[in-house]
């Protein structure tokens, strides 16, 4: 949730709701409804996992704003869409009424993006079935499998999509587990020693970077040990 200002306004909720519906909660500080409705917008708002934005407006910094929307009573509540008000209500409405509002206008969530939001078994093997190549969903079942030791399935799944690089690094991460070797521990010393038998042992090379390959390239050795082992090579 943002604080919006007079000064603000024009970028942070006109311009911003022609990329997504900002909800403008308009409060003051000696407003006790106000304090029991923000934390509920707050939690209703959060569910849609950033399809609707929330700002907050201080009437009493910010009169142009207030006097723009023609505010009487706080907490008033307004949502824009393409730079222009959809809905709106005032006063501190329940948890359930607040839901159904913000159902109005917020962007509807395709059905494989609710099966991924829920992410247990069923849901993603539902979703896998509407688009196998989803590489979002292989992924995530994937490695719902091989958490699972369930090492076969994970890997019937994964193949199909083996080149992309999420999918690589779970792969890879399933061959080192079939072979005993794990990753929640301190690797470092297996990867120098591994580097240092690279240049002359192809073998001690691929189990380098089948290593590195199972870190993925958001572990900062991935580059590093990548780019030393080249840099030994060529």
């Amino acid at each position: 949730m943002t604080d919006v200002t007079d000064a603000t306004f024009s970028t942070a909720v006109i311009e911003r709701s022609k990329s997504v519906p900002v909800v403008v909660d308009l409060w003051a500080a000696w407003c006790g409804p106000c304090r029991t409705l923000t934390p509920t917008l707050e939690k209703v708002i959060g569910e849609t996992n950033g399809a609707v934005e929330l700002v907050k407006v201080d009437v009493d910094a910010n009169p142009r704003t207030a006097q723009a929307f023609g505010v009487q009573s706080i907490p008033s509540v307004f949502a824009l869409k393409d730079g222009q008000v959809v809905e709106s209500f005032v006063g501190a409405l329940p948890e359930h009424a607040v839901r159904d509002w913000v159902k109005k206008f917020a962007p509807s969530a395709s059905p494989i993006e609710r099966l991924l939001a829920a992410g247990d078994e069923a849901s993603l093997r539902q979703a896998h079935g509407l688009d196998p190549a989803n590489t979002e969903v292989v992924v995530a079942l994937g490695e719902l499998l091989r958490v699972a030791g369930r090492l076969d399935e994970a890997e019937a799944v994964l193949e199909p999509l083996a080149s992309v690089v999420e999918v690589k690094t779970i792969l890879a991460r399933i061959r080192l587990e079939r072979s005993g070797v794990r990753l929640d521990g301190d690797i470092d010393l297996t990867l120098e020693h591994l580097l240092d038998q690279s240049v002359t042992n192809p073998s001690a090379r691929e189990n380098l970077l089948e290593l590195l390959d199972a870190l993925g390239p958001q572990d900062p050795r991935y580059v590093g040990f990548r780019r030393r082992l080249a840099s030994r090579l060529y």
